[in-house]
């Protein structure tokens, strides 16, 4: 059973999401995310650990097709992305400022592998997901 650090993956479809005209760096990403994480009172994350996974999901998102490289009239530059319809639907479900956001974060924990496409994809098209 693969296992997922949804908070980090929020924090990296929120940053594809608002990416126009930038490049995608997921190290201080993850900087920003161990800050973030250290500073309302939780266990701070191991920072060297937080990067290399920040690095490996940003190469799983991209494979998996839930981002895909931002096309230059949308403010793209080679080294940006878009969120993909799937990733969209991801982020909607991990979004820790729609209240009961939990629900589909466990829904996502019970499955295998939920970030695999066919997996994912069924999942997303259950309603009572969300």
């Amino acid at each position: 059973m693969t296992t997922y650090n949804w908070d980090l993956i929020e924090k990296l479809l929120h940053e594809v999401q608002n990416g126009a005209g930038h490049s995608f760096t997921p190290r201080p990403y993850a900087e920003e995310f161990v800050a973030q994480h250290a500073g309302v009172g939780r266990e701070k994350p191991n920072l060297d650990h937080v990067k290399t996974l920040a690095n490996e999901y940003e190469g799983l998102l991209l494979d998996r097709g839930f981002i895909e490289p931002r096309p230059q009239d949308q403010g793209g530059n080679g080294e940006n992305y878009i969120l993909t319809p799937r990733g969209s639907s991801l982020l909607s479900l991990l979004d820790s400022s729609i209240p009961g956001n939990d629900h589909p974060r466990q829904v996502l924990d019970e499955q295998a592998d939920a970030l695999e496409p066919t997996v994912f994809d069924d999942l997303a098209a259950k309603a009572q997901i969300a």
